[in-house]
C-alpha cells in the first residue's frame, strides 16, 4: 500500500507596513494557488516585528481586503509580535552552539557593501568599536544549493553572501531570524513568495541547519516592475488595491503569473476567477521568470483607494 503522499503547508506574510498592493497580491495569489491546487493548507501570518514601521490598524485592513479578495486560510492568523519568547530561545540557543557574534558596524559603516554585497566580517573576532551593537549569524561554509519551484536549481556561495543580522542594535529579532523559527513552528512545508526574497533564501537555509529546524521547498515568483525595471513597492504607483475591483485584479495578476484566463472571468465573480485560476494553475508557466512588467496587468483606475488604518 503506497503511503499517503505529505499535505503541503503553504503562508502568506505580510508586514503591516502600508496596504497591500499589486505586488504583495501577485505573491498571495501565487502562493494561494501552488497550495490549494495541490490539497495544501494555506495560513496568514502578519510579520509585525518591525515595531517602528508598524501602522496601527493596517494588519486589520489588510485581513479585511484578503477576505474581500476571497482568500480563505487556515486556522488562526499568527502575529510575530507574540512570539519573540521564541525567538530569544533560537538565539541562545545559535549563541550556545558558536553561530553568534556582536558586531558594531552601523549601516552607515558598511555604505557601499550592503547585506547582499557580503559582509566583510568586521567584527568577527569582537566588536570593531565601543558602543550599541546587533548579532550576527556566522555563516556555514560552502555554498548553499537548493531547487526553486520556479527558477529551477539554485547555488549561493555563504562567504559571499556573509554574517547576517539576527537580533538588530534595539533588540528587536530581525527578519530572517523570525521567518525561520516560525516556518519551523507553523509547520509550513513550501514557501513561496516574491524573487526580490530569492537572496535571504540561502541564509535561512543556513540558520534552519543551525538551529536543527527542517527546511521547506522555495519557489520564487516574478517581481511587479515598473516600465524601466524598478520595482513596483518601491514607485509611487504602488497604490492599494481595491477590494471593489477584486475579480478584474485577481484576473489581472493571473495574467501576471503567466497564466491565461478567459477574457469574461474579469467580469464573473471573486468564486468563479478562484474556481478556474485553481482548477487551470500551470506553474510550469513560471520558469525562469524573475520580473513582469506592470503593464501586462494593468490595475483599473479608481477614485478611491483604502490606506491603513481607514475604517
Amino acid at each position: 500500500m503506497r503511503e499517503p503522499l505529505e499535505i503541503p503547508v503553504a503562508r502568506f506574510a505580510p508586514s503591516p507596513t502600508g496596504p497591500l498592493h499589486l505586488g504583495s497580491l501577485l505573491a498571495a495569489v501565487g502562493s494561494y494557488l501552488d497550495a490549494r491546487a495541490n490539497g495544501g493548507r494555506w495560513l496568514v501570518r502578519i510579520e509585525d516585528i518591525d515595531t517602528p514601521r508598524v501602522i496601527p490598524g493596517c494588519a486589520d485592513q489588510q485581513l479585511r481586503t484578503l477576505e474581500a479578495f476571497g482568500f480563505e486560510w487556515d486556522g488562526e492568523v499568527v502575529f510575530q509580535s507574540t512570539r519573540f519568547d521564541a525567538y530569544r530561545a533560537t538565539l541562545a540557543d545559535l549563541r550556545a552552539r558558536g553561530r553568534t557574534f556582536r558586531c558594531s558596524c552601523s549601516r552607515k559603516d558598511l555604505t557601499g557593501i550592503g547585506e547582499e554585497g557580503g559582509y566583510p566580517g568586521t567584527c568577527r573576532d569582537g566588536p570593531a568599536k565601543a558602543g550599541p551593537t546587533s548579532l550576527r549569524f556566522r555563516v556555514g561554509d560552502g555554498p548553499v544549493h537548493f531547487d526553486d519551484a520556479f527558477l529551477g536549481p539554485q547555488v549561493f556561495d555563504l562567504a559571499a553572501c556573509g554574517d547576517v543580522v539576527v537580533e538588530r542594535r534595539d533588540g528587536l529579532p530581525s527578519y530572517q531570524l523570525a521567518v525561520v523559527v516560525d516556518d519551523a513552528w507553523q509547520g509550513v512545508t513550501r514557501v513561496v513568495r516574491g524573487a526580490d526574497l530569492l537572496t535571504s533564501t540561502p541564509w535561512q537555509i543556513d540558520l534552519q541547519r543551525a538551529a536543527g529546524l527542517p527546511t521547506p521547498s522555495y519557489g520564487h515568483l516574478p517581481l511587479v516592475v515598473e516600465a524601466d525595471g524598478g520595482k513596483l513597492s518601491k514607485s509611487a504607483r504602488a497604490v492599494p488595491i481595491d477590494p471593489a475591483a477584486a475579480p478584474a485584479l485577481l484576473t489581472s495578476t493571473l495574467t501576471l503569473l503567466a497564466q491565461t484566463p478567459p477574457p469574461d472571468l474579469a467580469s464573473g465573480s471573486v468564486k468563479d476567477v478562484w474556481n478556474w485560476a485553481i482548477a487551470h494553475w500551470r506553474p510550469q508557466a513560471l520558469a525562469g521568470r524573475r520580473a513582469v512588467d506592470v503593464r501586462v496587468g494593468r490595475q483599473p483606475s479608481r477614485n478611491h483607494a483604502e490606506n491603513c488604518g481607514s475604517p
